[in-house]
């Protein structure tokens, strides 16, 4: 009796352990972005047992790369101070039962997308883990100092995901979407690579502050922040979205360069962080707002 009382308390130890493998945090942003791309795909909506399967397919497959990220950085992870608490550092898992782990919701998360949406979505997804898990994780971020430029193509999926989840097809307003994400991806991480470029340093990973300095990094988030904000009107430009969507970009624009533009003339830890903060806010209320406009009469 008494190691049946004790066995839900591990249990539920390592399901948390196993969770957090995940990145529950970045995985949330992955879904939210699909189901974003699910819903603007057509105008009537999406059947909610294909909305269902795609949303947990594709959030299985995004925990099954995030593992594997986490397998393959555990000695990096366990030098830096924002990682180092991570189940695989800390001994909480093995190598083996995270390989398992992650092949195990990875294949489970494609299955469910090939037998219940379509092949499709199927393959572009095994392509974004691919993208993710294997060539940045893996060669670019090892190697190059643009890891982020790179490797942001994978991050920036989810609409395409959604969108092809939805109707089977990859138009070109889901690949806009996909621009808009790819170029975000720079100046949110940067950000937070500036206020952290010492542990990156010290687990000699070349992150652009630490190979080409805070100045060139402060400049470069700036001129990424104008691009982006450009992109970002193009939704209103070419009839995706209205009037709503604009004022809500413009507003969400300003923010975002004008602390992109403070951090580069008058730098500091705070503002480094505050902007990194802010840039994911800005992604998911600028797509939300999106949505909302969608559905606008």
């Amino acid at each position: 009796m008494t190691e049946i009382v004790l066995a839900g308390p591990r249990t539920g130890a390592r399901l948390r352990r196993y969770l957090r493998l995940t990145k529950p945090r970045v995985v949330s942003l992955i879904v939210f972005c699909a189901v974003i791309g699910m819903l603007l795909a057509t105008p009537d909506g999406v059947p909610m047992p294909t909305m269902l399967a795609a949303t947990l397919g594709i959030a299985l497959v995004a925990g099954s790369a995030a593992a594997v990220n986490c397998l393959i950085e555990r000695r990096i992870d366990a030098i830096m101070a924002r990682t180092r608490g991570r189940p695989l550092p800390r001994g909480e898992v093995d190598v083996l039962e995270t390989f398992m782990f992650s092949a195990g919701i990875g294949g489970g998360g494609l299955l469910l997308l090939h037998a219940f949406v379509n092949p499709l979505t199927m393959w572009l997804t095994l392509a974004t883990f691919i993208g993710y898990a294997l060539i940045y994780t893996v060669i670019l971020k090892p190697l190059t100092p643009q890891n982020i430029v790179i490797g942001g193509a994978s991050g920036a999926m989810p609409p395409v995901l959604g969108w092809a989840a939805a109707t089977g097809q990859t138009p070109e307003q889901a690949w806009l979407l996909f621009l808009i994400i790819f170029l975000w991806t720079p100046p949110h991480f940067w950000s937070l690579a500036l206020y952290r470029a010492r542990e990156y340093a010290d687990a000699s990973m070349p992150m652009l502050p630490v190979v080409h300095g805070r100045k060139y990094t402060q400049r470069s988030i700036f001129a990424y922040t104008l691009a982006l904000g450009a992109v970002t009107l193009l939704p209103f430009a070419v009839g995706m979205s209205g009037v709503s969507y604009l004022a809500v970009a413009l507003v969400l624009n300003a923010g975002f360069i004008f602390r992109a533009w403070r951090l580069w003339r008058d730098y500091s830890d705070a503002r480094a962080q505050a902007t990194f903060r802010y840039s994911i806010a800005y992604l998911s209320l600028l797509f939300a707002s999106l949505l909302i406009d969608h559905y606008l009469p």
